[in-house]
């Protein structure tokens, strides 16, 4: 597990941050008749010892309004892409099933409750996965393929979302997002403050939100435990990260105009040696020797031959 997937799964071990990501982006007309009110984390100790040893994200429960059914909601967090995620969510969802037939957790009607596997993706590229295993699985002459396995998952991709789409949605989850779409450098001041304001109320997540944030952006800058130690309430904590945000934003600038720099400045040596190798090459020196001077590769020296020579 990575320092953003643990991050993560911090972050929604809180039923206010499940509540924001259901209802901000899980468009189904189903969603406003669940009852938030009754959000309830599966203890450890309630799955079976395959289930602990295969997932390591977190189980939800909640109910809808109108009647004692319940939904289940595991949340899977991925910072890479995994071909073959359906098929873990089956087996997850499987072994699920397997413990609540044991715990007799089934419905009125002796069925067993519906399951919402959620697939939370933060990478960088975007998510090329089939997110059913029937897609998986080769394609089978006449009616065989009705004996194939169907489990799809929900996808909520992070980077596939636009600005304004997340700006709409207005919730600490749709900042969260927002904040890892946003390169340091250009995070604003405003986003910032809005989640500080977001989770004020809540003085354990507001914590773990800081925790997260001071990992993550931060640079372990922040002495979370000297935070909590000498604010008297949650409003204090507030204040202080108020009056520290400017400061963090000036640095992250500061950063990014020294990555920025750095970056050039190894452009500008790079296309010197393609210079230098090119009148090399020209002079009918031999790649190995250019490449020896030059420290650029040989594939690279060969390709700038085919343009000498053109």
């Amino acid at each position: 597990m990575t320092e953003y997937d643990a991050g993560y799964k911090l972050l929604f071990s809180f039923p206010e941050m499940v509540k924001d990501l259901i209802t901000g982006f899980v468009r189904e007309e189903w969603v406003s008749r669940l009852d938030f009110d009754s959000l309830e984390r599966i203890n450890a100790s309630y799955v079976s010892d395959d289930l602990r040893q295969r997932h390591d994200d977190v189980i939800w429960r909640l109910r809808f309004a109108d009647q004692w059914l319940y939904v289940y909601i595991l949340i899977e967090f991925q910072s890479s892409i995994d071909k073959f995620m359906s098929v873990r969510t089956l087996a997850y969802v499987g072994l699920l099933y397997q413990d609540l037939i044991r715990g007799k957790q089934l419905t009125q009607n002796g069925k067993l409750p519906p399951v919402l596997p959620i697939v939370l993706y933060n990478g960088d590229s975007r998510w090329d996965a089939p997110t059913d295993v029937f897609d998986l699985i080769e394609n089978i002459p006449g009616s065989l393929a009705r004996f194939s396995p169907r489990m799809a998952y929900l996808l909520i991709d992070e980077g596939a979302y636009e600005n304004a789409e997340l700006e709409s949605v207005k919730n600490v989850v749709s900042a969260l997002f927002q904040l890892e779409k946003t390169p340091k450098k250009d995070v604003s001041r405003d986003l910032l403050l809005r989640v500080v304001e977001w989770v004020k109320e809540n003085k354990t997540l507001q914590r773990a939100f800081i925790v997260f944030l001071n990992r993550i952006y931060f640079k372990e800058r922040v002495d979370v435990d000297k935070l909590y130690q000498d604010a008297k309430n949650g409003e204090e904590v507030t204040a202080m990260l108020q009056k520290n945000v400017d400061r963090w934003i000036e640095e992250w600038k500061a950063e990014g105009k020294a990555e920025g720099k750095a970056e050039g400045e190894v452009e500008g040596k790079t296309a010197e040696r393609r210079r230098v190798a090119k009148r090399m090459l020209a002079a009918g020196i031999p790649i190995s020797q250019v490449s020896d001077i030059t420290n650029l590769s040989t594939e690279e020296l060969e390709t700038l031959r085919d343009t000498v020579a053109n």
